[in-house]
């Protein structure tokens, strides 16, 4: 079936007949009816249809019409389209009716791209809120403009039998919307109301609905009830796109304290959702790209610098949202339920108008996964895994395909950089300088992804999480089957980590066994390299060696060694180890990665001063038992378990050990994000200052060695300018060292890859300063650079080791 033109406005059959293709991210984002509505103003005879490869279409009438009409499809796409090939080939006709028709998808090998989730658009924003509109406070209003996309989408192509709007057969009025060229809701998938579509509904803990249960239930408005809630102080599960968030009042400190205790969530910063830039520039220092950054239909969560005080009529933030940090990362709503809360607390005004002023409810909005587990997206699930963490449940009836959580980004540099991808940015591919045979790749333990190579793109999978559990090694390897199917793709090759107890490369090995395919382990800090090259093909160049500065936390050596700051030269699938970080002793092992008062304690052990380390431990640390301190300077004069690391992120924790800020860390890299809001905010106060003179002296091997810097801090008396002055003589030695041996291997580009490139004041001091020295820099944009992105170059390898005919 289709929909075509009124016969008073047919054209005539003369002319040319064109077959079209396009190709890219033209589905799900109301490119058909774009297509229907150009050929009816046009005068053209047709069809339009979405099929595997794309969207499909037969153009019949006048050759300049045709022109341009084949030069529009591209230039004028709906904004969610993303048009990456109008290909046209002259044809006989398929059908010669008159007027132009959309018509049924056709299956088939996938190659094209399903849109990931948009926040909702300003037309149904103004609809929803609209009491004359009968989609007024409707919680599933979308349109082909925006709404949930990957997230609803079982397969290719985009059509609602394919989808979790399935089960929801449109109403009248709905289909009339459906089959009209003139409405928005021409042939969108999601489309639906409350005669026909999703429902809200809010239960207790116990699963029983709130209506007579004896909290606050405004009523039997799910929404009106869920924010009595909220302000009495309660943490309610709200069901959203991609999964479930716990929410609270972030004004309320006993309930963040609470979810705390329930989430044995001890100090790692909670995200929060405001109503708008009005609300969030209160709390935070807002700049034009920041603000522009929050808007943006991805609606991630944005890392902003808070203010010191909030701003007049600001409800004070709780201090235990983000403890100790000077960042806070904020989003703004994105799906119709999120405006519905907002809206609720504002006292259900009509219109538009409130959302233009700050609004004083803010909301704690963090993923609802207990104990590390992946994101709960079903709603019987959501009772009993959430069991004990939510007081109620806000819930709907639509199901979640695919689990996804929040994207995190910051702006850093003039650019947008990701912390992690998720919501909003997956599937979006990432354009490769070539093409090749397919492969998947299975990423590492911390910030798991995969990534899956098809032609010329790179498609990363949401953010996966850390293997630490049993669940989230099963949601990876569901990821890996959904990811594969919804994109047709077969495997050629598999790529993985180098460390061989990782869960991901133990499954990668099980899944290449199984199919009979090629199994490439990749070295971590080669694949941190890669991942950047691969996203900077076009610059770097398909065989051009490049310099590669690799700087996180852990990362296997091919050897076993525990690697962290490395300078390599990378030659595509070839890498060489030019140098490293003089090593630092990790006493009790993976113990100090926990503990920075042990890493202190190495430091004076390297210093020669392991004689001083009581004493010193006592001054810094006059709660730590004495006993540890003894025991720590017998296990370095041992070298019992003290294995040696070039860890660029161990160093971190030693300066933080040193200047006596934080004994235990309660989440992975809290003392480094401390070091840098006291080193930002210091200069921000003070102004630039100078390296220490002398600070770093490089080996016989060519190791960068900090032994002067150590001894400075460890007797500074200020941990922010001992901060301030770590970064600054931290990026001039690696700066000076990279630029040293770019001059002796002949090359002009470092790329820069590891998660201690997110520390935005070593970033950018260290990329002024390789520019400063004549070097061309790469860095990571559309991918993270710490281990979210290891899948990137893991699967950017793996081809070229493949293409190599390496078995």
């Amino acid at each position: 079936m289709g929909a075509a033109a009124p016969s008073s406005s047919l054209p005539s059959l003369a002319g040319q007949c064109r077959r079209i293709r396009v190709r890219g991210l033209v589905q799900g984002v109301g490119y058909r009816p774009f297509v229907y509505r150009l050929a009816f103003e046009l005068g053209l005879s047709g069809w339009v249809r979405n099929d595997a490869e794309g969207v499909d279409i037969e153009a019949r009438g006048p050759a300049p019409a045709l022109e341009r009409f084949v030069a529009r499809l591209r230039s004028e796409a709906p904004s969610l389209a993303r048009v990456e090939g109008v290909e046209q080939r002259q044809a006989a006709p398929e059908g010669g009716l008159p007027g132009f028709l959309i018509l049924e998808s056709r299956g088939g090998h996938a190659s094209t791209a399903i849109g990931p989730d948009s926040a909702l658009c300003h037309d149904c924003l103004r609809e929803l809120f609209d009491p004359d509109n009968r989609r007024y406070r409707y919680a599933f209003t979308h349109c082909t403009h925006c709404g949930p996309r990957y997230s609803i989408t079982r397969e290719l192509p985009y059509d609602r039998a394919r989808t979790a709007l399935a089960p929801f057969p449109l109403c009248p009025e709905c289909g009339r919307e459906y089959g009209d060229p003139a409405n928005r809701r021409f042939h969108a998938e999601a489309n639906c109301c409350p005669v026909c579509g999703p429902r809200l509904s809010l239960l207790d803990a116990r699963g029983r609905s709130l209506a007579g249960a004896g909290l606050p239930t405004a009523g039997d408005d799910p929404v009106l009830a869920a924010v009595a809630l909220l302000k009495a102080g309660k943490i309610v599960a709200i069901k959203g796109y991609g999964g479930f968030h716990l929410a609270c009042d972030a004004a309320n400190a006993a309930a963040v304290a609470e979810l705390r205790r329930r989430k044995q969530r001890e100090e790692k910063p909670f995200a929060l959702m405001l109503a708008n830039v009005a609300s969030v520039g209160r709390l935070c220092q807002l700049s034009g790209d920041e603000a522009g950054l929050l808007e943006l239909p991805e609606r991630s969560i944005v890392l902003l610098r808070r203010r010191a005080q909030a701003a007049p009529g600001a409800a004070p933030l709780a201090a235990n949202v983000a403890p100790g940090l000077s960042w806070l990362g904020c989003m703004l709503p994105y799906a119709p339920l999120h405006y519905l809360l907002f809206h609720a607390a504002a006292g259900c005004p009509s219109g538009l108008s409130w959302l233009a002023a700050p609004q004083d409810l803010s909301l704690v909005m963090t993923s609802a996964n207990p104990g590390g587990e992946p994101l709960v997206t079903d709603n019987a699930q959501a009772l009993s895994r959430l069991a004990g963490l939510a007081d109620a449940y806000l819930l709907h009836d639509r199901d979640i395909v695919v689990r996804a959580d929040d994207s995190v980004v910051r702006h850093a540099g003039g650019a947008v950089q990701f912390l992690r991808r998720g919501r909003g940015q997956t599937p979006r591919p990432i354009k490769l300088a070539d093409d090749g045979p397919c492969v998947l790749a299975f990423g590492g333990f911390l910030k798991n992804t995969l990534c899956v190579l098809k032609g010329r793109e790179a498609i990363l999978s949401q953010h996966i999480g850390d293997l630490g559990n049993a669940a989230t090694v099963d949601y990876l390897e569901q990821a890996a089957r959904h990811l594969l199917h919804v994109l047709d793709a077969t495997p050629a090759a598999v790529a993985y980590d180098l460390h061989p107890d990782f869960p991901s490369s133990r499954l990668a090995a099980d899944f290449a066994a199984a199919r009979g395919l090629p199994a490439y382990p990749i070295a971590h800090h080669h694949a941190h390299i890669a991942a950047v090259l691969a996203e900077n093909g076009a610059q770097a160049g398909r065989s051009k060696p490049v310099l590669g500065l690799a700087l996180d936390g852990f990362g296997l050596g091919p050897a076993g060694e525990l690697w962290g700051g490395e300078l390599l030269r990378v030659d595509g699938a070839e890498w060489q180890r030019l140098a490293g970080l003089t090593p630092l002793a990790l006493p009790g092992g993976d113990k100090a990665a926990r503990e920075p008062w042990r890493l202190a304690a190495a430091a004076l052990w390297r210093l020669g001063r392991g004689a001083d380390i009581p004493a010193f431990l006592a001054r810094r640390y006059p709660d730590l038992d004495p006993t540890l301190a003894q025991g720590i300077g017998q296990m370095l004069a041992r070298g019992l378990n003290c294995p040696g690391t070039s860890s660029l992120g161990r160093l971190f924790d030693g300066v933080s050990g040193l200047l006596g800020l934080r004994a235990k860390q309660s989440f992975e890299a809290q003392a480094a994000m401390e070091l840098e809001g006291l080193a930002d905010a210091w200069l921000a106060d003070h102004g630039p200052l100078p390296p220490l003179p002398g600070g770093w002296t490089v080996d016989g091997a060519g190791d960068l060695d900090f032994a002067p810097l150590l001894a400075w801090l460890a007797e500074c008396p200020d941990p922010a300018l001992g901060s301030a002055r770590f970064h600054l003589t931290l990026a001039a030695a690696l700066a000076d060292w990279t630029a040293a041996a770019a001059a002796r291997e002949g090359l002009s580009t470092v790329a820069l890859g590891g998660g201690c490139l997110l520390n935005h004041v070593l970033s950018q001091a260290l990329v002024t300063q390789l520019v400063a020295r004549g070097l061309s820099v790469l860095e990571a944009r559309q991918a993270p650079p710490n281990d979210g992105g290891l899948s990137l170059g893991q699967a950017w390898i793996g081809r070229r080791l493949l293409s190599l005919g390496h078995d």
